[in-house]
């Protein structure tokens, strides 16, 4: 199967395009992504010889792009990772997050299906549900979005189930994955900015008390769920993807303290982020049933395997971090957490 990854120089999608390119060497892998702050191409280095890769620069909503682009690989299946995704970056301008989150994924997937695509997977997140204070969330619980994010991705699932009940030549399913760790994850988020605080010999950012709780999911047990998905997932279903790994954030410190040889004095209690949803957890049933799929990384190796990628390729996020719009906002995120006028 021929496919094309949206968002294949992000996080989760890079992951995806050498978890594919790794087990379907003869299929073509087309990877388009915008190139916003959170993709870059040095995700994709591992990858970038391999002559059945394809890389696009361009947006999903550029419909003319899309399809060419599917006529001339003849795509079968596409995988749909492009998002806005950073909570707090919603919260101050919720325009991105439409635009690319909700516009552009029902402009990929009318284009997907009109150029005679097979197989759509929309990839969403388990923050739709909202916070769940007790048990965990099946794939029929209602979406209760508690930011402009999570609002955009609810959306997006919507319509994308909406559409699936009208297009019947192409198979649409949705995945909702809890948080995801891993290596090349962008250090703006929890995991990767306290393992290169550490490895910089800074402190731990926390929030508030340090007790919000998330399920914990290897990046790559994700995209071999995915893939699953992709390849014998039913028309109109989604999946919920979890490892029942659920940890709090100052659980999560404690994990990485002892793996960076450090102690308490590292980490600074800051001031909590508004509308912090304090817990997620799904449900995973299903897919475990359905497809036989379920986590093969444990949260210790997982966690052990993050730390030493990140230990041994500071190249890659020296060069982001060292990058001066995400300076510009971290410092201005700092200051505004801090109660502080910017100056």
């Amino acid at each position: 199967m021929n496919i094309l990854i949206t968002g294949g120089a992000g996080f989760i999608g890079s992951c995806f395009v050498r978890e594919w390119l790794t087990t379907n060497p003869n299929d073509i892998v087309v990877c388009l992504d915008a190139l916003t702050y959170a993709g870059s191409l040095h995700t994709l280095a591992e990858v970038q010889h391999n002559h059945n890769f394809v890389f696009v620069h361009g947006n999903i909503q550029d419909t003319t792009l899309i399809e060419f682009i599917l006529r001339k690989y003849k795509i079968e299946g596409v995988v749909n990772f492009a998002a806005e995704t950073h909570v707090d970056r919603s919260l101050h301008d919720a325009n991105p997050f439409l635009d690319t989150n909700v516009s552009g994924c029902l402009a990929l997937m009318q284009t997907a299906s009109r150029c005679n695509v097979r197989r759509f997977v929309h990839v969403s997140t388990d923050e739709v549900y909202g916070s769940i204070p007790i048990g965990s969330t099946s794939e029929n619980a209602a979406l209760a979005p508690s930011s402009p994010y999570s609002e955009s991705k609810a959306q997006a699932d919507e319509k994308v189930l909406a559409a699936s009940k009208q297009i019947g030549r192409m198979s649409i399913m949705i995945t909702r994955s809890s948080n995801n760790y891993g290596p090349y994850q962008h250090p703006e988020k929890f995991i990767p900015i306290a393992i290169t605080n550490l490895l910089q010999h800074k402190k731990i950012p926390l929030y508030g008390t340090g007790l919000n709780v998330r399920d914990w999911l290897f990046v790559e047990d994700n995209c071999r769920a995915i893939a699953n998905v992709l390849l014998h997932g039913r028309h109109g279903e989604v999946y919920n993807i979890g490892s029942s790994s659920e940890k709090t954030n100052k659980e999560i410190v404690s994990a990485l303290l002892p793996l960076l040889k450090k102690d308490e004095s590292s980490v600074e209690p800051i001031a909590d982020r508004k509308n912090h949803d304090l817990r997620y957890s799904v449900n995973w049933e299903k897919i475990k049933h359905e497809l036989g799929w379920k986590p093969s990384v444990s949260f210790e190796e997982g966690m052990a395997l993050t730390v030493e990628w990140y230990a041994q390729n500071s190249w890659w996020w020296r060069i982001i971090r060292d990058d001066l719009k995400f300076k510009e906002y971290e410092q201005k995120h700092y200051v505004q957490l801090h109660g502080m006028k910017s100056v």
